[in-house]
């Protein structure tokens, strides 16, 4: 069915169907095209579009473009969805390929975009989120605090949520400190980010794919926090050396400044882990999600020390000179 769509509204006739991930895919002289389905409007795309080809223009060569319609639009209608479609140059395998020299040298590109990003700029937002998302969970506690709890999360949630509020409140604070006491450098300008960096965003091992849809133009430490904290909670045990070669290559290229030190570090005391479970079990009410949900907070509160001692000892762990770049310790956790 794509493989038409693809021929009749962006005039590829495709040799070859494959599946990447959860997309289906089509090659044709060895260059790689992802149909998209997609909700967003006609001016997000163009955005994308304008990062993507200042990107490649810039020399990543490994960024995914997108391919107009006959009609020369970034979208077209096919049974009732709207769909893009990706044109991924030099299809290649990923390994060996995630290290923090190549995100570094990704950032670096994106600092250079001289066109204002607006549509999805996150720029200045994340305390603003924060207490939206904190409010949000405080009032739904605050709503069950005298009912009889119904299942096992109901009571975890009622017993953990206020020692998650008091984190959460220290990554806002730390944040609004940061704004408030230190200066930005050249380095700290906004870039090209991604919703969530973690291991898997650049594809698979079989194919190396950077897409417009995981970006967002923020500060760079933006991608630093979430990859390192995706790299904690894949291996509580052992994410130490991997963490500290990933942000030691990062800075061969551009050494993070105090400022982007404190914002990477706000971002990782903000208990994202926790938010997110207790969003999807009250969010999805399918039994699978809730069981799914309640394991889940259950590791989380085994580990709630090696969380601590994660947070605790961060700065040491990356080798940063903490005391020479004035980054104030969160003092509970240095217990």
């Amino acid at each position: 069915m794509l493989r038409q769509m693809l021929k009749q509204h962006f005039g590829i006739q495709a040799e070859e169907e494959l599946r990447i991930g959860l997309h289906e895919a089509f090659k044709k002289d060895n260059q790689l095209y992802i149909p998209m389905e997609v909700g967003l409007e006609e001016e997000d795309l163009a955005e994308l579009s304008l990062i993507a080809s200042h990107l490649q223009q810039t020399g990543d060569k490994t960024v995914s473009t997108f391919l107009q319609t006959t009609e020369g639009k970034h979208s077209s209608v096919w049974e009732q969805k709207s769909y893009c479609v990706l044109k991924c140059p030099n299809a290649q395998p990923r390994k060996g390929y995630q290290s923090g020299r190549k995100l570094a040298k990704f950032h670096y590109r994106g600092r250079l975009i001289s066109s204002p990003i607006t549509r999805t700029s996150r720029i200045g937002q994340w305390k603003q989120l924060w207490e939206k998302r904190l409010d949000q969970m405080e009032k739904v506690w605050n709503s069950m605090l005298f009912q009889q709890p119904e299942h096992e999360l109901d009571r975890m949630f009622l017993e953990t949520f206020p020692y998650y509020m008091g984190l959460a409140e220290n990554s806002i604070q730390y944040l609004a400190d940061a704004e408030l006491d230190d200066e930005p450098g050249p380095a700290d300008s906004g870039t090209v980010c991604h919703e969530r960096f973690v291991s898997s965003t650049w594809g698979s091992d079989d194919y190396l794919i950077k897409s417009p849809f995981d970006w967002v133009f923020d500060h760079a430490s933006r991608d630093l926090a979430e990859w390192s904290r995706e790299r904690y909670f894949r291996n509580i045990k052992t994410y130490q050396p991997g963490l500290s070669q990933y942000l030691k290559e990062y800075q061969t290229v551009e050494p993070l400044t105090s400022f982007s030190w404190r914002l990477l570090y706000a971002r990782l005391l903000f208990p994202l882990h926790y938010f997110e479970c207790i969003e999807n079990y009250y969010g999805n009410p399918t039994e699978h999600q809730r069981h799914l949900s309640e394991e889940q907070l259950g590791r989380f509160l085994q580990h709630t020390g090696d969380h601590e001692e994660f947070l605790g000892k961060f700065f040491e762990m990356a080798e940063v000179p903490a005391a020479k770049m004035k980054l104030p310790p969160v003092d509970w956790l240095k217990r």
